[in-house]
């Protein structure tokens, strides 16, 4: 997609003068985005992308209950294993541009041996989960899915709490730009490319007694 788009601008005949104005542009967004940083407090829960700052409302209990379910058996399993660093909803994902607050990120121990406890922004992530809203569904499934992509996310997973199916998508490193998905349906498992034996069934992500059972298996 990169190429085409740096293609189809070097046709324009004033492409000189488009530069000039998204350098200005990015330059009092850069501003701004400077100002977010001051403004933000630990105990709010905003994003800045594309220049605005996006403030996000209380969520729906379903909702609450996927993260808390998910989160839970993640950071289990990677702290059992010494495999990297889990965190939900509030770390802050400092990307070229933009910044994120996602449900739940993944980075390895690679990425993570880096991070200390005064740390408020964070790089891309291995593994991204977002949960679906209302309010959020279509900068999940727009530019933040270009985003991290672009930015080297391995993993992301978009859970529907509605429907119960998590969509699985991976990089391919080639074109930096997600896979088709893997639909996965309450009845499967699903198992992460990038936390190393990461198995669950789905059931476990919307349903607290199986998700307990999991939990049991893990701390076991």
């Amino acid at each position: 997609m990169m190429p085409e788009l740096v293609d189809k601008l070097l046709d324009e005949p004033n492409v000189v003068f488009i530069l000039e104005k998204v350098q200005t542009a990015l330059a009092n967004e850069a501003e701004s985005r400077k100002a977010f940083y001051d403004w933000i407090k630990e105990d709010q829960k905003a994003e800045f992308i594309n220049g605005e700052i996006i403030m996000h409302s209380p969520v729906k209990r379903n909702h609450l209950n996927v993260v808390g379910n998910l989160f839970t058996l993640l950071r289990v399993y990677v702290i059992s294993r010494d495999l990297g660093q889990v965190d939900s909803e509030k770390a802050l994902i400092s990307l070229t541009r933009n910044d994120y607050e996602p449900d739940i990120c993944f980075w390895g121990k690679e990425k993570a041996k880096f991070f200390h406890e005064n740390q408020m922004q964070h790089p891309a992530p291995d593994l991204i989960v977002e949960v679906l809203s209302k309010g959020t569904v279509d900068r999940d499934r727009g530019i933040k899915f270009k985003d991290y992509a672009a930015h080297g996310v391995g993993e992301y997973w978009i859970v529907d709490p509605l429907k119960e199916t998590v969509e699985k998508y991976i990089l391919d490193i080639d074109t930096m730009e997600y896979d088709e998905p893997v639909f996965i349906h309450p009845k499967q498992v699903i198992d992460s490319n990038v936390v190393d034996g990461f198995v669950i069934p789905v059931r476990a992500i919307f349903d607290q007694k199986t998700n307990m059972e999991v939990l049991s298996g893990m701390m076991s």
